[in-house]
């Protein structure tokens, strides 16, 4: 029997897969790396291009035992099961807590009005392999809405592209605010956020807003839709089930921590949250011991949203 404990003597090593250094993933990687060193954990973050890299980074990569990624692409996994790769990954990929709704940023130029504008428009979905990539694509399935090009370039890239006048707006999934429309967008640059109101979107994901003021730039409240940003692990037996239960033991009871120290995000944390088709790691609950899993009843009617993921393969 391995006994662990949470006293700095601890020398536990853990890796966690995140997102591009100006997103949130990142930003709660490194939150949660200096949590975690106060109790004798190196935790090693590293950068990512997103969601589709990160649960196969968890999968598969060796020194990466935790990942972030977002519901829409776990369920995208899960639904799959024609394919036989995707099928193991979800049978070996397992959920630690659901964090925090991921709000979609739409950006673009002052002169588009709403999601719906985006018809015969240059739109960036960042790079293949992100969950911005995926989520961009199926909003576009579910719409129907048909830009003239969907180009898979990274967040900064398009960026400057549209402030360049190449392309007309973009995509980025991440929890509000985004260190880069914090630093890289100004009020001179006549950029807007967009607002999601498509009627077929909001029946599917659900809504959120991104308040007034949460960049300079931008006054206004803006109407838009959420994902789920997931905490994954693989399905351990051994040594490492105990450390990534652990892990989750930490993180739970230092959630005042992290709300005071860490990302704003950190305030909108659920750690309870029950994600549907998700049930948490058995090592997490053995280690919390008083969180039981809750598995809601599964619905028998047709989900358009995984439907049309299936579509894209």
């Amino acid at each position: 029997m391995i006994i662990l404990c949470t006293s700095p003597a601890f020398a536990g090593k853990l890796g966690m897969v995140t997102g591009g250094p100006k997103g949130t993933y990142y930003q709660f990687g490194l939150n949660l790396q200096e949590l975690m060193k106060t109790r004798g954990y190196e935790l090693e973050v590293f950068h990512s291009t997103g969601s589709v890299e990160n649960v196969y980074a968890v999968f598969k990569r060796p020194g990466v035992q935790l990942g972030i990624v977002q519901s829409d692409v776990l369920a995208f996994v899960a639904k799959v099961q024609t394919n036989p790769a995707l099928k193991r990954i979800a049978q070996k990929i397992k959920m630690v807590f659901p964090l925090y709704n991921e709000e979609i940023h739409l950006v673009g130029r002052n002169d588009i009005n709403d999601f719906d504008d985006l018809e015969g428009k240059r739109v960036a979905i960042d790079k293949e392999g992100s969950g911005t990539y995926l989520t961009a694509k199926l909003l576009f399935e579910i719409s129907q809405v048909k830009p003239a090009e969907l180009v898979p370039v990274g967040t900064e890239e398009a960026l400057e592209r549209i402030k360049a006048g190449t392309l007309d707006a973009m995509f980025y999934v991440a929890g509000y605010p985004v260190r880069l429309f914090k630093e890289n967008v100004k009020a001179e640059d006549k950029l807007k956020l967009i607002p999601i109101t498509n009627k077929n979107v909001v029946a599917f994901y659900p809504q959120a807003v991104i308040p007034a003021g949460t960049y300079d730039w931008h006054k206004e409240e803006v109407p838009t839709a959420a994902v789920k940003a997931v905490l994954i692990t693989y399905d351990y037996r051994f040594r490492q089930c105990g450390e990534v239960g652990q892990f989750a033991k930490i993180l739970y009871e230092n959630q005042d921590w992290l709300r005071q120290h860490g990302h704003p995000k950190w305030k909108n944390v659920d750690l309870s949250y029950e994600l549907k088709g998700w049930e948490q790691y058995d090592c997490v609950r053995r280690e919390l011991g008083t969180v039981k899993p809750v598995e809601l009843p599964k619905s028998k009617d047709v989900n358009p949203v995984l439907e049309a993921i299936k579509e894209l393969l």
